[in-house]
């Protein structure tokens, strides 16, 4: 049985300027529920989710019902490249978030199809996105999407606090 969020319960939409703390701890909650060996600084990135508004445009899932943010998203603006690791006919998004109450609804499915649909919308060939090697959750579901990883688009970055921190990559090609 698939759990998917009927349409009505749960609307895309861009982020409030007044709602970046809210996102900040919703992105926070969701990735501290699942990884227990963040790093302070990416904790404090997962909180201060400002800090990227002058490369990426926010969205946010918003339950129908009560109003309440159940999930966000994050995708690069166009001419922004993340340092050459995104070509130009490509649609990079992160911090792909789902709060914890709110899991096993599809929210970050539907987040994803949002970001697929943007791809689309904006006539891009595909979508990237960079994944921790621990988030096997996250890689069913970019899977079970269509993505797939890209061993060759990957690579290691070292954490302000030393620690390197391998980055997965995977890949979706929009049909023409």
């Amino acid at each position: 049985m698939s759990t998917t969020v009927p349409a009505a319960t749960v609307r895309i939409r861009p982020a409030a300027e007044g709602e970046f703390a809210a996102i900040g701890e919703l992105t926070y909650a969701a990735y501290s529920h699942d990884y227990t060996d963040l790093s302070d600084d990416y904790r404090q990135q997962l909180r201060h989710p400002e800090t990227l508004l002058d490369a990426f445009d926010f969205f946010v899932a918003e339950d129908a019902v009560t109003g309440t943010l159940v999930g966000t998203i994050a995708v690069l603006r166009a001419g922004h490249d993340q340092h050459g690791h995104v070509g130009p006919n490509e649609l990079y998004f992160r911090l792909l978030a789902t709060h914890p109450s709110a899991r096993g609804r599809g929210i970050g499915a539907e987040l994803t199809r949002f970001a697929m649909a943007e791809a689309r919308r904006r006539g891009q060939r595909a979508v990237v996105l960079n994944s921790g090697p621990e988030m096997l959750g996250a890689h069913a579901l970019y899977r079970k999407l269509g993505f797939s990883r890209r061993a060759e688009r990957e690579g290691v970055i070292v954490l302000p606090d030393g620690r390197e921190l391998q980055l997965l990559t995977f890949v979706l090609d929009l049909e023409g």
